[in-house]
């Protein structure tokens, strides 16, 4: 019986859709705590005092801050990680292969941030959250693609998991150029220092990741301190380490490794305990009459509506110009299909909604609740299309 129920869980967590079920998991029971006589004590989770004093240098926030602050640059690490060894030897690594991606990627990034500020121009603090229908979840839009086996085209998941890994780099481009505060000139030199010493360590071939982690560690404090938003730290990082060097008289790929052990890390515990810390809406709070108030309406339309847009339109155009080809053996339909898909905001969503109204409650949960419902009808939508298309 144990066997089973063992092998069970192995099969489950080797599934593609695993990650995108835990998010899933976690995300209902943030809004079932959040929503029940239990929400002081979710609320008290989240606002769980930790410390760390070193000398004169003292960092002290709550829980939640620590999961976005710190936790997030170990997941934009990985991400920074995929993005080097993709362009340096992946399907971003050719002019060919990466017209059709990036375009569609900046598609997707351009019409629902359009849409949004369409509906909010007049109000400068709901223009803070323009970025927020821009974002694509890696994780959870493979996870459903996944759902769907052999009826999709291996070109498709290529297509996607490209389109997502350009659509995260547009991520961090936004965050370190709209949603950086007051620059400290002390920690901001220490970071640079800390970028010097990891070029100079990248350039000797340096194969042992002690060296490559202190420096980091150094670098993500500068960088919180420094006033830019620490989970750029974590890309950073990511583009110094070593694709190829030498360890005990072989080749080694430093970056691989590191990329393979944290993979389930954040998978499994980072992404899920984001998901976990931030999904938590009170419904209570919220009328159907909120959400149609300009900032919940520009992130649902931005998502559901503009993510689709942008991608098939841009990608349509691209490909009628023959200046690249539609994914082999897919049809336009499941190609519109995988756009809808790029709809699914959730974490990244999320992530940058945190920064753009600085976790305050202005729109009383209705903008988060927005981020989940586009997110929502993309998946349902976009898994429903591919079902169905030929």
């Amino acid at each position: 019986m144990e066997k089973k129920i063992l092998n069970a869980l192995t099969n489950f967590f080797k599934k593609e859709s695993t990650p995108s079920v835990i998010l899933i998991i976690f995300t209902i029971a943030a809004l079932i705590l959040q929503n029940s006589p239990l929400s002081h004590l979710y609320s008290s989770f989240l606002h769980t005092p930790v410390e760390i004093r070193f000398a004169d240098l003292h960092i002290a926030k709550p829980l939640l801050l620590w999961v976005n602050d710190g936790l997030m640059a170990v997941f934009f690490f990985l991400v920074g990680l995929e993005l080097k060894r993709e362009a340096l030897q992946g399907h971003l690594s050719s002019a060919k292969e990466i017209i059709l991606p990036s375009v569609a990627a900046l598609g997707g990034m351009t019409v629902p941030a359009l849409i949004y500020v369409a509906l909010n121009a007049k109000e400068p603090f709901a223009m803070n959250g323009w970025a927020i229908p821009t974002a694509t979840d890696i994780a959870f839009a493979l996870g459903v693609l996944s759902l769907l086996g052999s009826r999709i085209p291996v070109s498709l998941k290529i297509f996607l998991t490209a389109l997502a890994i350009i659509d995260d780099l547009g991520a961090i481009i936004i965050i370190a150029l709209f949603y950086t505060t007051k620059l400290s000139v002390v920690s901001i030199t220490v970071a640079s220092i800390a970028i010097v010493s990891l070029f100079i360590i990248n350039r000797f071939g340096v194969s042992k990741k002690a060296p490559y982690i202190l420096i980091g560690i150094v670098l993500w404090v500068s960088v919180l301190k420094s006033g830019v938003h620490a989970t750029l730290a974590g890309v950073i990082l990511a583009f110094f380490i070593p694709l190829k060097t030498k360890k005990n008289s072989k080749e080694y790929s430093m970056l691989k490794e590191m990329e393979k052990d944290l993979h389930n890390w954040v998978a499994f515990f980072i992404l899920p305990l984001f998901a976990f810390v931030n999904a938590g809406v009170d419904l209570k709070g919220i009328s159907p009459q909120e959400l149609l108030n300009s900032v919940p309406l520009g992130i649902i339309l931005g998502l559901f509506v503009g993510k689709q847009l942008g991608v098939f339109l841009f990608s349509y155009a691209t490909i009628k110009l023959s200046l690249a080809k539609l994914p082999k053996d897919s049809s336009w339909m499941q190609f519109y299909g995988v756009s809808v898909l790029t709809g699914i905001g959730f974490t990244m969503s999320l992530f940058i909604d945190s920064l753009a109204f600085n976790d305050a409650q202005t729109y009383h949960y209705a903008d988060k609740l927005a981020i989940l419902i586009g997110s929502f009808l993309s998946a349902v939508f976009g898994y429903l299309i591919l079902k169905f298309s030929k």
